[in-house]
């Protein structure tokens, strides 16, 4: 079932920045902080640890949410990423049961994508400060609007160990 919801968009588009810090693992490994938000600053993630993965995703849904030809998504383990102020902000779109897309209701930026079926959530890269973005691949690179040249693989949909067919297109 599909639910649309309305937001306004705030007049203020003052980004609140942060620098990653690092603590230790039970290992003795730094792991990295990071911190994520809406434009506005009402809505503010902190994130343990470094993305699981780092993709360009090409589909449809994700060029409409974003109103760009390509996302730089960014996904963690959904333990890893906490709400740290403004969850009563945070508006949800429920595109599928397998993509829970939750924006900031002053201002209209995306957060994150909850993907619950595989247990991870998307922070979109940009708004992600001082994380260093290396994807890996191209997912859904048949929906694409626009090629990109960059030696990374490029999977038709998704990689098998994802769901997806496996099927992988020419650059």
């Amino acid at each position: 079932m599909q639910r649309h919801v309305h937001a306004t968009v705030g007049p203020d588009y003052a980004r609140a920045v942060a620098t990653p810090r690092s603590h230790f693992t039970g290992q003795g490994k730094p792991m990295s902080t990071y911190k994520a938000g809406c434009m506005c600053g009402a809505v503010q993630l902190e994130i343990t640890g470094d993305p699981a993965v780092q993709a360009f995703c090409h589909c449809s849904s994700c060029r409409g949410w974003l109103s760009a030809p390509i996302h730089a998504a960014a996904l963690w383990p959904a333990t890893s990423v906490k709400v740290t102020k403004g969850a009563d902000n945070l508006g949800l779109y429920k595109k599928t049961e397998n993509s829970h897309r939750q924006f900031c209701r002053s201002c209209g930026a995306a957060v994150l994508v909850g993907h619950p079926g595989m247990g991870m959530v998307d922070v979109p890269a940009g708004s992600v400060a001082g994380l260093s973005y290396k994807p890996t691949l191209h997912v859904h690179y048949g929906e694409k609007v626009m090629a990109v040249k960059d030696g990374l693989p490029k999977f038709k949909d998704f990689p098998k160990e994802f769901g997806g067919s496996g099927d992988m297109l020419a650059e």
